[in-house]
Formats: structure tokens, sequence, C-alpha cells
């Protein structure tokens, strides 16, 4: 009689129970293991999100300094910035209008944005809230006044006055920082009021004292002929842009973007689309130009809208170098024989087929034709940098300008650039060079001043034809 299978019974199958258990149990442990004891993948960061979503969402303020639209185009010293940033990374630019100043930093803190860009002043109060990148733009605050008051000539004249700023600023803190340490000044705080506004206000004797970052202060006093630009109240302070304070990477890259900028001109173009020949100021003639914007500019002002426009021009453009021309006045002739509103010469004219050079009429759309021609006949060189040569060949005309592209080729400078062409045309004042060029000497400084005073007159005009956004709060503050 055979004996039973010992390894079918039910003890049989115990040995493959327990090594099944022991399996499961090491597996059960070594799984514990990997989960107790490996790292949780980094968080990810500002920088990565905004790389991985496409988008920065960028804080700023709707006012003449950081971001407006003009001709229904978005323009603004800050938001050319932040443009070429987020071209810089690769993403698309979400520009977020803040309602309120003090409002920014709290959405930077609540990540409701990534970065702040309006013209922020790097203060230790803030650095306390938010992180800094390096300071792009250096500044001083400056005292100003009204011109027909000048017994304020420093910060100590402040003694006993009233200083109107707007609440939350660098402004602010600087005289509760004056008053702390001995200065009886009284600091009336304005809510969200523009600090331009207050500059305003200050030029027409409606409040007595403001202060204003430096380069705010200059550009403001050709809008504002009436205000005085005194004299500082701090020492150099930075302005940067704005990130939470766990953005590490993202500070980084802003960091690095500004070296590379400023390293390749590109930072330089930007500063100087807004903030170009700050020194450039005139009392009289300022003055002169706000009288005659109101008084003779209306005049014309319908016959230089349709010539510019037939011309594919901005009208405000054409209406500055008509008053660089001719301070418009219809009569004008100067000593080298031009005439008119545009100051044509005689040849010019009748090339065009004009037959009353002094006709207003005729005079203006004669001239704006002839700036087109100009304009096309430069048609290799990039925008703003055609537009400079076109004016500068209607000052000394276009073969002068020939002869300084052809220098430029020489120095191994870009022809299609104005900053060469700044550089050589003032050359051809000297026999070295003006003897071996096709149209000889040339006045060569001239061309130069006059695009400039040229532009320095537009931006005055183009203050007024600055669009804001509809947004429930009034139109923002520059500086601070």
């Amino acid at each position: 009689m055979s004996q039973p299978n010992q390894t079918t019974g039910p003890t049989g199958y115990l040995p493959i129970i327990f090594r099944l258990v022991v399996v499961i149990g090491f597996l059960t442990v070594c799984g514990l293991y990997v989960y107790l004891f490996t790292p949780e993948p980094p968080p990810e960061t500002a920088l990565d999100r905004i790389l991985r979503t496409g988008k920065i969402t960028v804080l700023t303020r709707n006012n003449a300094n950081s971001y407006y639209l003009y001709r229904g185009q978005p323009m603004g010293f800050e938001y050319d910035l932040a443009k070429a940033f987020a071209d810089h990374l690769g993403v698309h630019l979400d520009l977020k209008v803040a309602e309120h100043w003090e409002g920014m930093i709290p959405d930077i803190r609540t990540g409701e944005a990534d970065m702040i860009a309006a013209d922020l002043t790097i203060t230790p109060k803030r650095v306390r809230q938010v992180a800094f990148s390096d300071g792009y733009l250096t500044t001083r605050q400056q005292i100003i006044t009204n011109r027909y008051h000048p017994d304020i000539r420093g910060p100590d004249d402040l003694e006993g006055r009233t200083v109107h700023v707007r609440r939350g600023t660098s402004y602010q803190e600087r005289l509760e920082e004056m008053r702390a340490a001995g200065l009886v000044v009284n600091i009336r705080l304005h809510v969200d009021v523009p600090t331009e506004e207050l500059i305003r206000q200050v030029a027409t004797g409606d409040i007595g004292i403001t202060l204003a970052d430096e380069h705010i202060a200059l550009l403001n006093r050709r809008y504002y002929p009436g205000a005085r630009v005194v004299s500082p109240v701090s020492e150099p302070q930075a302005i940067g842009w704005a990130v939470h304070k766990s953005a590490a990477k993202l500070r980084r890259r802003i960091n690095r973007f500004f070296k590379q900028i400023k390293g390749n001109g590109k930072y330089a173009e930007i500063y100087d689309r807004y903030f170009s020949n700050l020194e450039m100021f005139d009392y009289v003639d300022v003055r002169a130009y706000h009288r005659r914007l109101r008084t003779r500019l209306p005049i014309y002002q319908a016959i230089i809208e349709e010539a510019a426009l037939l011309n594919y021009f901005d009208w405000r453009l054409i209406a500055a170098q008509m008053y660089q021309e001719s301070h418009f006045n219809p009569a004008a002739r100067s000593h080298a024989g031009a005439y008119g509103l545009m100051q044509l010469t005689r040849q010019t004219a009748k090339s065009l087929g004009v037959t009353d050079i002094l006709d207003p009429l005729q005079n203006i759309q004669a001239g704006v034709l002839h700036l087109k021609m100009l304009y096309d006949f430069f048609s290799n060189a990039p925008e703003p940098d055609r537009m400079f040569i076109a004016l500068a060949a209607y000052n000394v005309g276009q073969g002068h300008l020939w002869d300084a592209r052809d220098l430029a080729r020489q120095f191994n400078l870009d022809p299609n650039r104005w900053a060469s062409l700044e550089q050589t045309l003032p050359l051809l004042r000297y026999r070295k060079y003006y003897k071996k060029a096709r149209y000889g000497y040339c006045r060569g400084t001239e061309p130069i001043k006059y695009v400039r005073q040229i532009y320095f007159y537009y931006d005055i005009l183009k203050r007024h034809g600055i669009e804001y956004e509809r947004i429930p709060d009034p139109a923002g503050s520059a500086g601070a």
C-alpha cells in the first residue's frame, strides 16, 4: 500500500505561503522605504511656471512713464522694458494695470502677478516685503516748486512748509526720515494722485511744493514750464523690478537680462526713446512754444492733420517740425532763402508744383510731401532711425546724408542707424573729411540739433495725445 504524498496535503503548501509572505513583506518594506526616504521633487519655481505656461504677468501703472496708449499702440518706458524681457524669455507679456499704487506689492506677495515693473524705488521698507532685481536706473528725489517762488533753494528751506506727495511712495518715506532727523515739515498725503499731476498743480500754483524722482522731474518741466526743479533731497536711489521673495531664479534671470541689454545697447535705445536730452530746457523757448500751441497751431492744425494722414505721418511730428522751421509764422523767411511755415526753398517749391510759396495750404502740403519723398529715399533704415535721417536730410539735403553714410561705412558703422550718423555728420565740417565727400562741406552739427529739437517739441505735443486705459481708478502715477 503506497504512502500519501506529503507535498499535496494541507501542510504541504506552508513553505510556499511562507515564501510569498516574506516576499510581499519585503516589497512592502522596500516601498515604504522608498516612500519615506525618496526626496520630493522640488516645487515648481516662478520662472519654471512662466516658461511652462508661456506667459509672464507683469503689474504696472497706467501713466505717462510706465504704460500708456499712443495712437492705439502700447508705449511707456516700463512697458518697453517688460516687453523686451518677455521676448527674451520667449513668452507672452500679460500686462496687468494696477488700480491702486499701494496694492501692487500685496498682489506680488499673494501671487496675483509675477513681477512689478512700475518705476519702483528700492527702499528698506519695500525690501522687507518683496525681492528686487538689481537697479536698472539711478535717480534722486528732487524738490519741485513754482518758478515764481524762488525762496526755496534746498532741503533746509522746507522747514515749516507743507510738501504734497502721494501716499505709500518713497517720497513719503524720505520726508518722514527728514522729519525724524529734526526737520519740521508738514507732509500732505494724496491718495493715488499721479506725480506728474502734483507737478502740474505746483506749476499752476494750486499747491506749493512736491517731490519727484529726477528723471520724472526733468521730463515734466517740458510739459509744465512753470515748475522749477530746485534741489535733491536724497542720495542716489536705485529703481528695480520687484518679485516674490521666493522667486530667486526669476530674479537672477532679470538681472542677467538687464546686464545683456545694457551691454548690447538695447537699454540705451529704450531709455532714449523716453528720456533723451533731459538737459535740454530753455524756459523762455518752452513757455513761448506752449503759448503758440494755444494761439497759432489751431489755425493750421486741420491742414497739418490732412497732409500728415495722406503721407502716413503722425501730425504731431509734422507740427513739431513746422514749429522748428517757422514758429508757426506763415510769412517766415530765412537768410538762406527758405520761405513759409515749412521753410521751402523756391527750387523745392517749384519742383512740387507750388504756385504761392507763402500760402499756408500749399506750403504745408509741399513740405510734408518733400519729407515723405526723403523718408521713402532712406527706406533701408529701420524705425525710428529712418525718420531721424529723413528730417536731417530735410534740414541739410540728402546729399550730405549720403556723405555721412559713406563715412559711417569707412568707420565700420551701420549707415542706416542715426547713432552712426550723429558721429559722422559733424566730421563733414573738417577739410580732412569733406574734401573727399561728393557734396563737400556741411555744418554737420546743425541737423543733429535740428532733429533733437523737433523731437523735444514732438514729445510735448505727444503728451496731449496719450490715451489711458479705462479702469475704475484714475490714471496712475509716475515715479516713487
